[in-house]
């Protein structure tokens, strides 16, 4: 039979544990030794540059975008890294002809990592250490560090000088503790203190009844007139003593010029002072949030000093412990610290300048003043009428402050509900009744009896002001003209 005539051959698929066939290409001449013919397919011859036909071999070959050739056994990719197993090597082999057997590698071994491992991956990322010299500029810079906890800012300066890599230099002047006072930074908290605490003073006062008060006062002017509060000097009004003691700690004795309970204020002399006159600012300036220092005598510790800002302007406070001595202020309210004794002290901007005078504190409730210090709530009378009501004093022994000639309900809420009217005042003149409600005062709001009062005395006696108030539920409008009372 001729292979013409034969039926075709199917080949017999291989099985993998047997050997390899040897694959014998034709020679020089051209034959193929007959007793080892190629196998024969369902079509052509295959030939060693013909690929395979789809199917052949002992595996079907991976579909196009599969990723089987790069997954192991297990299914798991083999470019994760396993520590400790083999590892599989298996590179992308084609078979040459059907049936013939993947080649057999030799399993390769990852050992485990040292347990150290992730420390060594830190340190490649650490940079190099320093130079020697940067080392020790390090260890001397610690060192001065530690010397600057127990010794102070002096050898804390020397270790930004060595973080600079300067040489330090002995710092000129002279010996500790000796000598001028140094420069220092104007504007600072301690350049205001050197420039006012010459110009603060305590009061001591003894009154006629046994009644005693400390308190605060600054220098005014060249004739020794001090400014005060009205409450510290109030025990010596009818009869006592009044004690100024200076920075230099000299007791002297001082005679009460006048005092203003509507604005508690008072001014005090002591012939002969020696001690130099502040100056003044302008209240109407301050702004909320403009860092300021207080000074006084707190619980009768002279000269002390505080700093904070001005946390809010035109507050309405009420101070005085009857209807004679209720004073109404539109006060600057400060978080420096004000405590008892405090009262009659200045408030000074970073200029060196008083723009108030320290008059209250705020208390928590249930406890009286004696039992409570600061709280974050202090309150200076604007130095913009101290300075006016000081002028009168001064002048006159007594000042003024303007009035509507009507008196309000203290109790109400929701406006300032007038509950008399003077025959003949500015407010009867004006048209005002009994039982309107004031709801503002030259265009601001007026929410309470005391806003109105404190509204009103920030004018003086002759000024014309507007006020807006209801009447039966209707708005009605009146200008009126401020009248003057003394107290």
């Amino acid at each position: 039979m001729t292979s013409d005539d034969a039926e075709p051959a199917v080949p017999t698929p291989r099985d993998p544990a047997d050997a390899e066939p040897t694959r014998v290409l034709p020679d020089s001449s051209g034959t193929t030794p007959p007793d080892d013919p190629p196998p024969a397919s369902d079509s052509s011859p295959l030939t060693a540059l013909k690929p395979p036909s789809p199917g052949a071999g002992s595996a079907p070959l991976a579909p196009p975008g599969s990723d089987s050739p790069y997954r192991q056994n297990g299914g798991r990719s083999v470019t994760q890294r396993s520590f400790g197993r083999p590892e599989s090597q298996e590179p992308g082999f084609r078979p040459v002809y059907p049936g013939q057997a993947w080649p057999t590698y030799q399993p390769t071994y990852t050992p485990p990592p040292p347990l150290d491992w992730h420390q060594q991956q830190a340190r490649a990322y650490t940079p190099a250490p320093p130079q020697k010299a940067n080392r020790v500029i390090a260890i001397a810079a610690a060192v001065a560090l530690v010397i600057g906890l127990i010794a102070g800012a002096g050898a804390a300066a020397t270790v930004v000088a060595l973080d600079r890599n300067q040489p330090v230099a002995e710092q000129p002047g002279p010996p500790v503790g000796t000598g001028t006072d140094p420069k220092i930074r104007s504007g600072s908290v301690s350049a205001v203190a050197a420039t006012l605490l010459p110009s603060v003073v305590q009061l001591k006062v003894e009154g006629a009844d046994d009644s005693n008060a400390t308190g605060s006062g600054f220098v005014i002017d060249n004739a020794g007139h001090i400014l005060t509060n009205n409450h510290v000097v109030r025990a010596a009004a009818k009869g006592g003593s009044i004690q100024v003691i200076t920075e230099k700690g000299k007791p002297q004795t001082a005679r009460l010029v006048g005092s203003s309970a509507a604005y508690d204020l008072a001014v005090v002399q002591v012939v002969g002072l020696n001690a130099p006159s502040v100056q003044f600012g302008r209240s109407d300036l301050a702004i909320v949030g403009q860092d300021v220092v207080a000074i006084g005598s707190p619980l009768g510790l002279a000269g002390t000093v505080t700093s904070g800002i001005i946390s809010a302007t035109d507050r309405p406070v009420t101070t005085g412990d009857g209807v004679d001595q209720t004073s109404f202020i539109n006060a600057l309210q400060t978080d420096a610290a004000i405590n008892p004794g405090n009262s009659g002290g200045p408030l000074v901007d970073m200029n060196a300048r008083v723009i108030g005078v320290n008059s209250a504190i705020a208390t928590v409730p249930g406890s009286s003043e004696g039992q409570s210090g600061s709280i974050g709530l202090g309150f200076a009378i604007p130095i913009d009428q101290a300075r006016r009501t000081a002028q009168q004093l001064i002048a006159n022994g007594q000042a003024s402050y303007p009035v509507i000639g009507a008196l309000v309900d203290l109790q109400f809420e929701g406006g300032a509900r007038i509950s008399t009217v003077s025959t003949g005042g500015p407010a009867a003149r004006a048209g005002l009744r009994v039982g309107d409600v004031v709801t503002e005062i030259n265009n601001q709001p007026v929410d309470t009896a005391e806003a109105l009062i404190v509204a009103i005395r920030t004018h003086q006696p002759g000024e014309s002001i507007r006020l807006a108030f209801e009447r039966s539920g209707r708005s009605r409008q009146a200008t009126i003209t401020l009248g003057q009372q003394f107290g």
